[in-house]
């Protein structure tokens, strides 16, 4: 653009100075006018088809920006939401056992073996929805010891084969093949 305008001078300024410097009759200088005027109001025509266009760049180019922004805060939003609302399938499906362990509860005259059924199937409940949401248990007896998915308590000597797992502790659990928790357990070592 700065171009352009430097151009237009110049060739005003020597359209001028030609018209000037010309020996002719009084008429050249007046007929070559209209002509270097011609000239100038092209270039200033061009100039000002270049400023609209660069006018329109930069509407286009604010506008993508805000799109963008638009853009970035709606994405952070969803995260936002993801991280806040992301345990809500496995809270909705841990409902039906807190609502089975608070009916025993209330329960009058409940005997042994019913408050046994009562818990077994709220148990089973449990690990349904365990299953829903992909917690999966991790019971390694007899297993080969693994210690990116087991935690050794302690080592005894053992019938079993060395780095068997001969006691689990506590069960361990994974989340979608990410360990949660690590089984604690009691390792069998090699005998002397």
């Amino acid at each position: 653009m700065h171009t352009n305008e430097t151009v237009t001078d110049e060739t005003i300024a020597d359209a001028t100075a030609a018209a000037a410097e010309s020996p002719a009759v009084s008429e050249a200088p007046i007929a070559e006018q209209p002509q270097a005027e011609g000239i100038g109001a092209a270039f200033l025509e061009e100039l000002q088809q270049a400023r609209l266009k660069a006018d329109e760049y930069q509407d286009q180019w604010l506008r993508a920006k805000a799109e963008t922004e638009n853009v970035r805060r709606r994405a952070q939003e969803d995260i936002a939401k993801a991280a806040k609302f992301s345990i809500d399938r496995f809270a909705r499906e841990l409902l039906p056992v807190k609502d089975s362990l608070e009916a025993a509860l209330a329960a009058d005259g409940a005997t042994v073996d019913s408050l046994r059924a009562g818990s077994e199937l709220t148990l089973k409940q449990l690990v349904a929805a365990f299953e829903k949401s992909a917690l999966v248990e991790i019971n390694p007896l007899g297993e080969k010891f693994d210690p990116n998915r087991h935690q050794a308590i302690s080592v005894v000597e053992s019938a079993q084969v060395a780095n068997t797992v001969v006691t689990v502790l506590q069960k361990g659990y994974l989340l979608a093949d990410r360990v949660l928790r690590p089984a604690l357990v009691i390792v069998a070592k090699a005998a002397p």
